[in-house]
């Protein structure tokens, strides 16, 4: 896990302002789902599914960078995917090494920096440097940061930062007055990231499943039945037009 600060940032921003219907979605956060029923309609092993997933994702990374989205968050392997059989995980973490080996020129390219969240620690070690290298390669990317969750709970994630605010309390570094949202936004992973505007899952199921439970406080839900694997830059745009059908209150009553 990566380390926090001992300090909580300075809040920045404000709540996030509501958008006029001509505006994208700022960050995009996206539970990838229906791999395995893709393949399984089609009487094809699990792999098939992922493989076709890995394409799914290329496709809407690039539309996403073609629609002005700045910030791209997808669900890759939550924690508890660990509990899957070892060899779809084997073949995950494959296609996860293939991707990092072969298509970071193309993010290089395209002006995307590519960040990744979650425990590294379960990782193989091989994976972990291929990361951190990917990490570094784009890092003075710009045009979109594309943000990947491995081995990623929002659970865990909430309790990791939970524990590095106690420490600094118990270290007397920080008051417990200080422990404000913006302090403990700060030691999230995604610490410097605004929110997500928009969350999308796909293949129909409608829960969060663990994702970002902080960071989805306020952000619009949208559920699909497409299965990832068929999504493409028509049903992203398709979800952001129901974004924009949508009043954004915050807690707030308007006229």
């Amino acid at each position: 896990m990566r380390a926090k600060p001992v300090q909580p940032a300075e809040p920045t921003t404000d709540r996030p302002q509501d958008k006029s219907a001509g505006d994208v979605p700022v960050h995009v956060a996206i539970i990838m789902d229906g791999n395995g029923r893709w393949a399984k309609a089609r009487g094809l092993p699990r792999t098939a599914g992922h493989k076709r997933g890995a394409d799914a994702v290329k496709r809407v990374v690039k539309a996403a960078g073609g629609l002005g989205i700045s910030y791209l968050t997808l669900f890759g392997f939550s924690s508890e995917n660990w509990q899957r059989p070892e060899s779809e995980v084997r073949d995950l973490l494959g296609l996860l090494r293939f991707y990092l080996e072969n298509d970071i020129a193309e993010l290089l390219a395209n002006g995307i920096k590519l960040n990744v969240i979650g425990d590294r620690t379960r990782l193989p070690p091989d994976t972990v440097k291929l990361i951190v290298d990917a990490e570094t390669r784009t890092a003075a990317n710009a045009k979109m940061i594309l943000t990947i969750a491995l081995s990623y709970g929002g659970r865990q994630e909430i309790v990791a930062a939970a524990r590095s605010l106690a420490a600094d309390v118990a270290a007397g570094t920080l008051t417990p007055e200080g422990v404000t949202e913006d302090a403990f936004a700060s030691r999230l992973f995604t610490a410097g990231t605004p929110d997500p505007d928009l969350l999308i899952r796909t293949s129909g199921e409608q829960r969060i499943s663990n994702f970002l439970l902080w960071q989805l406080a306020y952000s619009e839900l949208v559920f699909t039945d497409t299965l990832w694997p068929d999504f493409g830059q028509k049903d992203l745009e398709d979800a952001i037009a129901t974004f924009r059908s949508r009043e954004r209150r915050y807690g707030a009553v308007t006229n």
